[in-house]
């Protein structure tokens, strides 16, 4: 009996992690062939200079809520891997919020950081901002971007 709520715990841990990789890549792919492409009229107000604090851009974020609160109302009664998948899901979207929204893009009084990496991601941010088009973009990952953004910035 123990083993086997071993293995379910495991296994829950597992679609957690895995659902969270798997919105990184999901992410990049829709960021990349949708949002700067047939959904760029949406899109476009992220690229924008900012008249308020919502964005028409937020649906996108609004509609991941609703999958993932609606996975995790499916799976609650046993907590079956929607439930998880669900959950990480919405722990994507609270790493979204904290990186992109707070960190990059300082929605909320920004906190600093020396941090390679968050710099990292930071620059290449900045750099897929350059572009205030729909084509021309690069860098469209919010965890993970090209190497060449992490070298360490000369004083």
């Amino acid at each position: 009996m123990f083993s086997i709520k071993i293995v379910r715990i495991s296994i829950n841990i597992g679609i957690l992690f895995l659902t969270i990789a798997a919105m990184e890549a999901f992410s990049w792919a829709i960021h990349k062939y949708l949002f700067h492409g047939p959904l760029w009229f949406i899109h476009k107000t992220h690229h924008q200079p900012k008249h308020s604090w919502f964005e028409l851009n937020d649906i996108f974020s609004l509609l991941f809520a609703m999958i993932a609160l609606w996975l995790m109302w499916l799976g609650h009664f046993n907590l079956d891997y929607r439930f998880w998948a669900g959950t990480g899901i919405s722990l994507y979207g609270i790493i979204y919020f904290i990186f992109h929204d707070w960190f990059i893009h300082s929605r909320l009084k920004s906190f600093k950081s020396n941090n390679r990496y968050l710099c990292g991601i930071r620059r290449a941010h900045k750099i897929h901002h350059k572009s205030m088009e729909k084509e021309n973009a690069e860098e469209f990952g919010l965890l993970l971007a090209s190497k060449k953004w992490f070298r360490r910035q000369s004083a």
